[in-house]
């Protein structure tokens, strides 16, 4: 068999796998070429939520963290938008706890049933807040799956 019939033969194999494989998975290759295109006002949205501000009293907000500025990632075919915000406090976790747990309330969030066992997590229509505790305070993230 010469090179160029067995070129020829594993062109057609190649990609009968792969569409076989994205009907298996349900995924499309239009879907794997999602991206950020067009989120701008989505990005804008996620930034400016009110939760993201609301804090127990002490809690200040620390600067220079560049994964707090909202924007948008796409990977595998997921775009997501992030916003978050880090605070420095120096009350207890408790104290944080019971405060997202009035604040997310009154907002229009509910408790996570994604959130990790122990974990402090909200969600909102396709939204999702997390609370993760640090040594001198607390972050907060809303991830929004576009």
């Amino acid at each position: 068999m010469s090179v160029k019939a067995a070129r020829t033969r594993t062109v057609p194999h190649i990609l009968a796998t792969v569409l076989m494989a994205s009907a298996l998975t349900g995924c499309s290759l239009m879907e794997l070429a999602r991206d950020c295109d067009g989120t701008d006002a989505r990005v804008a949205e996620v930034g400016a939520l009110g939760i993201l501000d609301s804090r127990p009293d002490r809690a200040t907000v620390t600067r220079g963290s560049e994964e707090d500025a909202p924007h948008c990632y796409a990977d595998s075919g997921d775009v997501v938008v992030s916003a978050g915000r880090t605070y420095a406090f120096p009350g207890t976790r408790a104290e944080v706890a019971a405060h997202f747990r009035a604040a997310a309330r009154q907002d229009g969030w509910r408790p996570d049933p994604e959130a990790e066992p122990g974990g402090l997590g909200f969600a909102k229509d396709a939204m999702h807040l997390r609370v993760d505790f640090t040594k001198t305070g607390y972050g907060l993230t809303v991830l929004s799956y576009e």
